[in-house]
């Protein structure tokens, strides 16, 4: 089966982890976060641009109380190039994960493993803030259009993990899968993404997918054992106040 192309899953990650507000102006899309994080408050480029063009965007994000924060995606070389010559600097550097939904049809979770919830219950709240997904990344599930889910783990009779996911064109992707500390190296993740992945295909996903940071080394050698494939990426470039 063809993966979808890192292109969509673009599309998928604006669809399923939407910004407060977008707005189109000349060749660039801003997005609001609203406390969300930086992947719902970096500007993207949408069309051909000039070094002014540049300037004009840092003017726009700092109306909108934001950080002068760009989104790199694959074919925009020119506008890295750019902002590396102007003193921006790479941030958070993400590989994308998909695999079609089939490949988990006969893996389950044990039994009262991972459990299924939305709204979220205070128990995923509570292990979502212990790391660091508070409130503006909750909205941010609230925002989400279509099929969406939470989930919540449960190991040696204790809560374990809380996750998120939701489906936009036809790909589920996962977000803000936590496991507390104490719950890791029991294969909570794992059991998590069969969870999930059922959800996904119940309702209509050919595919699951995620991001996720590449200094994150456990979670991409999960995805990667999971027989997860990477489609490409997308990096931050940042200037921090002050920078000239």
């Amino acid at each position: 089966m063809t993966l979808p192309s890192i292109q969509k899953i673009y599309d998928v990650v604006d669809g399923t982890w939407p910004a407060a507000e977008y707005m189109q102006t000349g060749p660039w899309l801003f997005r609001r976060g609203a406390g969300g994080g930086q992947r719902v408050s970096a500007t993207t480029a949408r069309g051909p641009f000039t070094v002014e063009d540049i300037a004009t965007a840092e003017a726009q994000m700092k109306a909108m109380g934001q950080p002068n924060l760009f989104m790199i995606r694959e074919g925009d070389e020119t506008l890295d190039a750019l902002l590396a010559e102007q003193g921006y600097v790479i941030h958070d550097p993400v590989t994308a994960y998909v695999a079609p939904v089939s490949i988990f049809a006969e893996k389950h979770p044990p039994r009262i493993c991972a459990l299924l919830a939305w709204e979220p219950l205070a128990i995923m709240l509570d292990i979502w803030a212990k790391g660091g997904i508070t409130e503006g990344r909750i909205d941010v599930m609230h925002r989400a259009q279509g099929p969406k889910t939470g989930l919540i783990g449960r190991l040696n009779d204790h809560p374990a993990a809380a996750a998120f996911c939701a489906i936009h064109d036809g790909v589920a992707m996962v977000h803000a899968l936590e496991v507390l500390p104490h719950q890791r190296h029991q294969s909570m993740g794992k059991f998590a993404m069969y969870e999930l992945a059922h959800w996904a295909a119940r309702n209509g996903a050919s595919h699951i997918s995620l991001v996720v940071t590449q200094a994150n080394q456990a979670g991409n050698a999960l995805y990667t054992s999971l027989g997860m494939t990477s489609v490409g990426q997308y990096h931050y470039r940042l200037k921090k106040e002050g920078q000239t």
